[in-house]
């Protein structure tokens, strides 16, 4: 009985010194090129869907009006665009990032674009909170509450036909900076 208990003292004290000495000396995979670990969609895809469906706005903070919609198209071109592409542009290094940014003016299953098939308070939700390990920043400090939710109606519209000046700012392609080109 004293040799089975040792050996599960030092099974238990093996493991959390082997974790460490893995993680402390490099061996995970941190780069975006490198392969998932095992399960780690599920612990964190699970506890994320979790609490965004326990906390998003049930109800949209505006409507999303042919206005908002265009505010919401200048906003997201500044801030989303160069990360989750435009419409008919998807973006070259949001496809690089682990896990890569959605391209959310894309088409997929049953006609659906991005996230159109999210309810507003979702992508609100994600627009102002970030979303951990994905690149997928905070806005709360960048834009306002207002701003928040005519980039989420414009996302939740973009399955929808749109008006034509907002459909025209997707479709046109980003400027790059010729000072950070320099």
């Amino acid at each position: 009985m004293k040799g089975f208990l040792l050996g599960l003292l030092l099974g238990l004290i093996a493991i959390p010194v082997g974790v460490f000495v893995y993680f402390k000396y490099g061996h995970p995979p941190v780069a975006v090129a490198d392969p998932p670990l095992p399960m780690e969609g599920a612990i964190v895809d699970v506890p994320l869907h979790a609490r965004i469906d326990r906390e998003y706005p049930r109800k949209p903070g505006l409507e999303p009006t042919a206005a908002n919609l265009e505010i919401g198209a200048h906003i997201y071109r500044q801030q989303c665009a160069a990360c989750h592409g435009l419409y008919g542009l998807p973006s070259q290094f949001g496809k690089t990032m682990y896990p890569s940014a959605p391209q959310l003016w894309e088409p997929h299953g049953g006609g659906v674009v991005g996230v159109s098939d999210d309810p507003v308070g979702e992508t609100y939700w994600k627009v102002k909170n970030g979303i951990r390990l994905s690149g997928m920043p905070s806005f709360d400090h960048v834009l306002n509450d207002a701003h928040m939710w005519q980039v989420s109606q414009l996302m939740a519209s973009a399955d929808k036909p749109l008006p034509g000046n907002v459909l025209d700012l997707m479709k046109q392609p980003l400027q790059m900076d010729p000072a950070a080109s320099q």
